[in-house]
């Protein structure tokens, strides 16, 4: 380690639970954060500047306005410009700690690249805003035995659980299905910067653990930054008939569910997430302040120009005004949830 390297970590290898050894193997570290909204951008920035050696940032949206009030990386410049946001964070991590490495992947994390993407990462960090992506974390992560870090925030409350594949309980071990009916998201619940950021640290924090080699125990914390209330309740061990980790069903990595489908002569993509029923009602007083709305016992649509959202009890969705997969699955996530 350089000197230049010793006065810039000097304060943190002070603390005893990283030292010269453990900044030694944060640098020789890879770290994948999959998504680069809220959480991942504040992900991304504070392991920088601890001094991770190897950052891989994957994301399949762009900075909007309404980013720049919980996304710590981003600027108005990066709004204005539409930059995807991997490519922003990566000019920001630049800036913030030249000597790491850092790769920006500006693309929708899926059964087909995923082994590509993750490939030489030590720890998976979940940056996500769906169940779908997490559940393919997952699978990948049982299947090589990698550690991941699950977190989530909206509104006041996040959460968040570090999972280590044969030592504790995985996702589906937690979460055997995904929640039912449409879930509160960003766009219609909101959302408080502080709260991202609280979720975000503590998974930075438990990304250097792991890369340090120190022993943790396996909790879900959940805290409210609003009413101040913060819990922990003690992780389970792995369920022996758990559908990933237990009987080895990775049906999210083996790609066995349906993807988006581009409906030709449309300009419209089909999302099929029939595994659960939606409330039609509940959606529709969810998204009434964001647009126009109409909904009956048969269907909802939700317009969003130059968008055109129709969701059906089932689940099913059909996004007018793309044939793209990629923002089709975005815009589903943000309005309907996953």
């Amino acid at each position: 380690m350089t000197a230049e390297e010793l006065d810039r970590y000097s304060r943190q290898i002070l603390f005893p639970g990283i030292g010269e050894a453990g900044q030694e193997r944060l640098r020789a570290a890879c770290v994948a954060i999959i998504g680069c909204g809220a959480l991942g951008s504040f992900q991304a920035g504070a392991l920088a500047r601890a001094g991770i050696g190897r950052l891989r940032i994957i994301d399949r949206d762009y900075v909007e306005w309404s980013n720049l009030q919980r996304q710590w990386l981003f600027e108005e410049a990066d709004a204005r410009e539409a930059l995807p946001k991997a490519e922003a964070a990566r000019r920001r991590v630049e800036a913030i700690n030249s000597s790491v490495a850092v790769e920006a992947q500006v693309t929708d994390l899926n059964a087909g690249n995923i082994h590509e993407l993750l490939e030489g990462a030590d720890v998976i960090v979940d940056g996500t805003d769906n169940f779908d992506t997490r559940y393919l974390i997952n699978d990948y992560a049982v299947e090589t035995g990698k550690p991941w870090i699950y977190g989530a925030a909206v509104a006041s409350y996040g959460l968040t659980m570090t999972i280590q594949p044969g030592k504790t309980a995985c996702l589906a071990c937690i979460y055997p299905e995904p929640p039912d009916g449409a879930q509160p998201t960003c766009e219609t619940a909101g959302v408080l910067g502080p709260a991202t950021a609280l979720i975000a640290s503590l998974q930075a924090a438990a990304a250097m653990r792991l890369v340090c080699g120190a022993e943790s125990e396996s909790r879900i914390t959940t805290a409210d930054v609003w009413t101040g209330e913060i819990r922990q309740i003690r992780g389970h061990a792995p369920d022996p008939d758990c559908r990933a980790c237990g009987r080895r069903e990775l049906v999210y990595l083996d790609g066995r569910l349906r993807a988006p489908v581009s409906l030709c002569g449309r300009n419209a993509v089909q999302i099929h997430d029939t595994r659960r029923a939606v409330d039609l009602e509940a959606l529709a007083r969810r998204l009434e302040r964001l647009g126009e709305v109409r909904a009956n016992s048969f269907a909802l649509r939700f317009e969003t120009p130059p968008y055109l959202l129709t969701v059906f009890p089932d689940g099913r969705v059909i996004v007018k005004g793309t044939t793209d997969p990629v923002l089709a699955r975005s815009l589903y996530a943000r309005y309907i949830g996953n």
